[in-house]
């Protein structure tokens, strides 16, 4: 499996945003177990869908940045059919 040494700056960028997301999901939870409404409860999972992209987003432009551009400049131009691959599977 491959590795990517990431700074400190962008751990605790993405940690927070992980964290947002599960605070999101504990919230749905204690939504479903006081019944709420499901309409509620839906638009609440619609924000965490837009979180979860966002933050997807964010890692594959920094990926896009790093990494690939890290393995085409060693020679490595698979890397461009494993990112094509990676962006149909994000949809």
């Amino acid at each position: 499996m491959k590795t990517k040494k990431r700074t400190e700056e962008e751990k605790k960028y993405f940690r927070k945003r992980l964290k947002i997301i599960d605070g999101q999901i504990n919230g749905i939870i204690k939504m479903i177990d006081e019944d709420k409404y499901c309409n509620d409860i839906l638009i609440q999972l619609l924000a965490v869908n837009k979180s979860v992209r966002g933050i997807s987003e964010d890692l594959l432009k920094n990926h896009l940045n790093t990494c690939v551009v890290d393995e085409i400049k060693q020679g490595n131009s698979e890397i461009i059919d494993e990112v094509m691959e990676l962006i149909k599977r994000l949809g």
